[in-house]
């Protein structure tokens, strides 16, 4: 809103921007941004069926989007990493957001052997197939996954609250609490951490694969 009253102070439209009147109360509530805790990712995995616990692991484990995971075709999955080049978005087929979205998102050992396994499970799989079809063949809707398949699981288990973007903050929050680097971190997200490093310096899909699959290790010993 600032920067819309702005835009109409700076071509004359307004003089002042009322904008810069507004405040938040001290005792507004605040939104509460929840985060799973290690035994709470085992337990979401664990209630899971094979699919659903595998778009959950990717997820949690590569920090990835919804609308990236329902997006992946075979041909984007490379031998060590997601290649995102796209996303479904109210059930279209677009570009992603911003350009720090495309990327090549790490994927650790663990969670490449089960997509293996999956592989062998799916109908399709030439390069175009989608990773995870719906059953007219189409992009899985994020959606109806969550609300049929995913979400009464999790709500059994005390965990309807865990839904895509609190595993995607969950992710950034245990990378962080295992001490990877911040730049790490954002890059595999998709995320910017400020000019100078996104500009000047990137990480390679080797060192964040060792870091997802550190992260992999911890949420998954036994």
């Amino acid at each position: 809103m600032k920067q819309i009253f702005d835009m109409a102070v700076a071509e004359g439209q307004i003089e002042r921007n009322p904008a810069l009147l507004l405040f938040t109360p001290k005792d507004a509530a605040k939104p509460v941004r929840r985060v799973m805790n290690i035994k709470e990712v085992q337990n979401c995995f664990a209630a899971l069926d094979q699919r659903e616990r595998l778009i959950a692991k990717i997820a949690v484990i590569a920090g990835m989007r919804p609308g990236e995971i329902f997006a992946l075709t075979w041909g984007r999955m490379a031998a060590t990493y997601a290649d995102i080049q796209q996303r479904v978005y109210r059930g279209a087929i677009e570009t992603p957001k911003t350009g720090q979205s495309i990327r090549q998102a790490a994927l650790p050992e663990g969670l490449l052997r089960e997509i293996e396994v999956w592989r062998e499970f799916s109908v399709k799989t030439s390069a175009s197939a989608w990773v995870f079809p719906s059953e007219r063949m189409t992009p899985l809707s994020k959606d109806n996954c969550w609300r049929r398949s995913m979400y009464p699981k999790l709500q059994l288990v005390g965990l309807g609250w865990a839904n895509f973007l609190v595993m995607r903050r969950t992710h950034a929050t245990l990378m962080k609490a295992l001490g990877v680097d911040g730049k790490l971190v954002v890059d595999q997200l998709g995320h910017s951490l400020d000019v100078n490093q996104n500009v000047y310096t990137q990480s390679s899909v080797e060192s964040r694969q060792a870091a997802v699959h550190q992260l992999e290790k911890t949420l998954l010993v036994s």
